[in-house]
């Protein structure tokens, strides 16, 4: 006679790197312990167990995708195996027809944020209107206030977007200016002086 299906009980730790597994399904961007023990009414210290967890179930070499930490919080990626497949099947938007001249932008933005579109094209010593719009709509910058005064134009700042694309914990993460020898403002006036030689 067959012996009846008996039903396994779960942990609380593994019921709850369920929950925090559905959460990261869902979100549409990378959530931060903080978010995820909101989410599940539950301390951070427990939602870090369970990442932990997720991060072991969800290694590189063992499953089609991976837990990682990414632009100040949690989300799942593809494996580097799998990629290529998925490559395939769908283009990214936000990398398609990026262009020299919207790389140059960003990395102006990432370093120099929030920045205008006035001081981009002094840097780049071309306009940047159309570019800045691009990458804008890609939602790789974002609006960041306005400079002061009267009609003060519109500063971007990097988004968490431009981190998650180019895997970055945030952009702190990004190769360091100071590393040039040089500060932030050394620097900026070193490529104003740069594009004031560039032919138009």
């Amino acid at each position: 006679m067959d012996r009846p299906l008996r039903l396994i009980t779960a942990s609380p730790v593994d019921r709850l790197a369920r929950t925090v597994e559905a959460l990261l399904v869902v979100a549409s961007q990378p959530l931060s312990v903080d978010a995820l023990a909101e989410a599940c009414n539950d301390d951070a210290e427990r939602i870090e167990t369970a990442l932990r967890l997720l991060a072991e179930r969800y290694a590189e070499g063992r499953s089609g995708i991976v837990l990682e930490h990414v632009a100040g919080g949690w989300a799942f990626r593809a494996s580097r195996e799998a990629a290529e497949a998925c490559g395939r099947l769908f283009e990214r938007p936000v990398e398609r027809g990026l262009s020299a001249a919207a790389l140059e932008t960003m990395a102006i933005v990432a370093y120099l944020g929030p920045v205008s579109r006035p001081e981009i094209a002094r840097i780049r010593g071309v306009a940047a209107d159309s570019v800045v719009a691009g990458l804008v709509e890609r939602g790789l910058i974002a609006e960041a206030g306005r400079e002061e005064g009267i009609g003060g134009a519109i500063r971007y700042k990097a988004t968490p977007l431009f981190e998650r694309v180019f895997g970055l914990d945030s952009l702190s993460a990004l190769p360091r200016l100071d590393d040039l020898g040089e500060s932030t403002e050394q620097i900026r006036e070193r490529l104003e002086s740069v594009a004031e030689r560039r032919p138009a």
